[in-house]
């Protein structure tokens, strides 16, 4: 039996419900440890006294929003990983900032268990408990989900009920909601059934591209090796940056993604996600990448961003894949530096300027202009050498030519025994 269990703790229903069940059940002083990632101040705003009512015995809240952003966010965002082609990876790149924290406050603080408040269904279980695996492998893992009887949202109002808990969910707002300064998703609800249009109810951090301005607007990314810096031409702090971003992005409907994707345990789920500063980082990043990569290492690198991904969504950041990755990753982006301009229009994000004193496009050579740099009859060799291999298909099996009188003879002899 554990003698001191520290539970990741958001406040909202699911961990809010562990709390007390794991007090209850394990007998044990409970240390609820705190992220902040940047969910806002709405949800952290009273969370200790709300976790101390609710039978913590300590409350620990920790501000990771420059190391979410600067360890976790902008890696990803030069990798150019995106999950299954649309999943900007909000959630999943929170998890092991989110899971080394709380290990760090665990053993700062005795605790001789970890507990999180996923379910037993979805991804973030495999995420928090790799994490814990590699950086704790010593201290016990208590998964709720996975023990209790409760089965249902429903079920956990329930509880909540019984018990006096304050959550802000109910049987009429059930989505499950999870924000950060890179995104926020919404599952759950109606949202259950593929079939149903998200209600616009759903949506928090953008305008519908409806109500968004009849006007576009630009911003200007400034980038050093592959990281934001500047915004509109003065440096930012990440931090700040990619606040500002989100509230302009937002604006304009950009970010919203209606997917359904393929989980890690294998199940198929729907989710919206709102990611729009993080959108128009992504556009903005691969305009500059178009500008000073050579054609093999950008082929390279845009195949290994997918593999990068699912490290991302399978919860493997502390693996050794993940930091050979970062290491070509790195190199790849020593000359990814200079100025995009975005344009934001009715939910979209789309570069339209870009500028790097590292570019490898060549005007002289590019031009439909008359120049004197590129000699076009050059170009027969190079074509007749790249389309040999078809030309000899094309003409179809040769006869094998006969071989000279001596092999013949020769090969009418006995063999040789070894």
């Amino acid at each position: 039996m554990p003698k001191k269990i520290c539970l990741a703790y958001s406040g909202g229903l699911d961990t809010s419900v562990a709390l007390t069940w794991l007090a209850e059940t394990y007998r044990c002083p409970v240390v609820c440890f705190v992220g902040d990632v940047g969910q806002g101040a709405g949800e952290l705003r009273g969370i200790e006294e709300k976790a101390l009512a609710s039978g913590a015995a300590e409350v620990h809240v920790a501000d990771l929003r420059k190391a979410f952003v600067t360890d976790y966010l902008w890696p990803m965002l030069r990798a150019g990983a995106v999950y299954e082609g649309r999943y900007l990876l909000g959630t999943s790149i929170a998890r092991p900032c989110l899971g080394k924290a709380q290990v760090e406050a665990a053993l700062e603080r005795g605790a001789d268990a970890l507990a999180h408040g996923c379910t037993g269904k979805g991804n973030d279980q495999v995420r928090f408990e790799r994490a814990y695996a590699a950086l704790a492998p010593d201290l016990e893992v208590i998964a709720p989900w996975r023990i209790w009887d409760l089965r249902s949202r429903e079920d956990l109002l329930a509880y909540a009920a019984k018990r006096r808990i304050p959550v802000e969910a109910s049987a009429e707002k059930i989505y499950s909601r999870d924000r950060n300064l890179w995104h926020i998703s919404h599952e759950g609800g109606a949202l259950e059934d593929p079939a149903n249009a998200p209600p616009e109810e759903v949506w928090v951090l953008t305008r519908s591209a409806k109500e968004a301005p009849d006007e576009p607007a630009s911003v200007e990314i400034g980038f050093e090796a592959g990281s934001p810096v500047s915004l509109d031409g003065r440096r930012r702090d990440a931090v700040s940056l990619l606040e500002e971003l989100n509230v302009r992005a937002g604006e304009h409907g950009v970010g919203r993604v209606d997917l359904v994707e393929n989980r890690l345990v294998g199940i198929k789920s729907r989710g919206c996600y709102e990611t729009p500063g993080g959108t128009v980082l992504a556009e903005a990043h691969r305009a500059l990448e178009e500008l000073v990569l050579d054609r093999d290492t950008r082929h390279a690198k845009d195949s290994l961003a997918q593999r990068y991904a699912e490290v991302v969504y399978d919860g493997a950041w502390f693996t050794p894949l993940r930091e050979a990755l970062d290491a070509f990753v790195k190199k790849t982006q020593e000359r990814v530096t200079g100025s995009v301009r975005v344009r934001l229009f009715k939910g979209s994000a789309t570069a339209v300027e870009r500028r790097s004193p590292f570019t490898l496009h060549a005007p002289a050579f590019a031009t439909f202009g008359a120049d004197a740099v590129y000699d076009q009859r050059h170009a027969e060799g190079f074509i007749r050498l790249l389309s040999l291999p078809a030309r000899i298909a094309a003409k179809g099996p040769s006869p094998a030519p006969e071989a000279p009188p001596e092999l013949r003879a020769r090969s009418r002899r006995a063999p040789v025994p070894f």
